[in-house]
């Protein structure tokens, strides 16, 4: 099981392209410059599916780090904003950096969390959650969407 988060603009028409691929727990989108150096003389599956046009931001990780983002004080804005009321790209700023800040200056005791499965990483939340901060501050009006 996974958490996915979107953010989406109301005519926004900036899909991102790329080939998507599961690693470390996440799905993320590679270029395709990068799945020919790791993936040499392989094609890329490919999916009928349309992308949202709205969608300005999409991004997913594996719920075996939940208990690491609540201990960085940032499980409910990534996993239930919802519950807390958070509808807004803007309205997670403040608590993503906060949250990626403890996790950035200490980093033994967040890894004490790292799955015993070895999916998911204290580096790939780290990681997920900066890359979400910084989407959140390029499109701060945007709403959130999650599915978990």
């Amino acid at each position: 099981m996974s958490l996915d988060v979107y953010l989406t603009l109301e005519n926004a028409c900036v899909p991102e392209t790329g080939i998507t691929i599961r690693e470390h727990g996440e799905i993320k989108l590679i270029s395709r410059e990068e799945w020919d150096s790791r993936f040499p003389g392989r094609e890329p599956a490919v999916s009928a599916t349309e992308p949202d046009p709205d969608e300005v931001y999409w991004a997913n990780i594996t719920h075996n780090l939940n208990t690491m983002a609540g201990e960085a004080g940032i499980y409910k804005e990534l996993w239930r904003p919802d519950e807390i009321d958070v509808t807004l790209a803007a309205q997670l700023i403040e608590p993503l950096e906060v949250g990626l800040k403890r996790l950035e200056d200490d980093p033994a005791r967040y890894q004490q969390f790292n799955p015993k499965n070895g999916w998911g990483t204290y580096a790939g939340l780290v990681s997920f959650v900066r890359r979400y901060l910084a989407a959140c501050k390029q499109y701060p009006t945007a709403t959130i969407r999650i599915s978990r």
